[in-house]
């Protein structure tokens, strides 16, 4: 019973995760969610956690996106690393499947600022001809809190604004309740330079 039971958790992060790659959802739990009805399981079931969506995304791009995925998560990644330096001075973090290694070709670059300031922001968005859509994100006990999208060419940039006294403490993920992953900009950096290294190692002629 059991074994049937993680047989079916697994099969439904393998749809969620073929959904969220082929079709451009960002959302997991929708994503999974949609994965349950088109396997006709009713309502109630366990269903996979964030965490085991990710392992599969990354197992299903390496099936299926083999020689396009890097490409697109090093571009991601580049687009987030130059958005990162223009942020700066609001303390940047990288979250998210752009971080993670899963992001598919319509994932969008996810990032958390910390001002007390949004005005400014948005002034300085403006300012500079930054394309963007105001809104807004729930962060738990912080309740609801101002969140940007930038429209650039290549990708969209979700940023999500935090008060500038939790700069030191990472948001939790509100569903499964566990710390977020991010990577402040040196991090980024670096995760970029052993991309580099790695994609020069297997192209490099023996």
């Amino acid at each position: 019973m059991n074994s049937r039971f993680n047989q079916t958790r697994e099969r439904v992060a393998q749809l969620a995760a073929q959904l969220m790659v082929e079709h451009g959802i960002q959302d997991f739990g929708l994503a999974k969610r949609k994965a349950a009805r088109q396997m006709g399981i009713e309502d109630g079931h366990s269903l996979p956690g964030n965490q085991e969506i990710e392992q599969a995304l990354k197992t299903y791009q390496a099936l299926f996106h083999g020689e396009s995925h890097p490409v697109r998560l090093r571009q991601l990644r580049e687009i987030a690393l130059h958005t990162m330096r223009l942020f700066a001075d609001y303390h940047p973090y990288l979250t998210g499947s752009v971080l993670n290694g899963s992001a598919g070709p319509h994932s969008d670059i996810n990032l958390q600022l910390y001002t007390d300031n949004e005005k400014e922001f948005e002034l300085y968005l403006m300012n500079h001809g930054i394309p963007f859509k105001q809104g807004q994100h729930q962060s738990g006990r912080l309740g609801t809190l101002p969140s940007f999208t930038l429209n650039l060419e290549q990708a969209d940039v979700n940023i999500a604004i935090y008060p500038e006294d939790k700069l030191r403490s990472a948001p939790r993920n509100q569903i499964e309740n566990r710390v977020s992953k991010r990577a402040k900009l040196a991090q980024v950096e670096a995760l970029l330079n052993q991309d580099e290294t790695l994609a020069s190692a297997t192209t490099s002629p023996e």
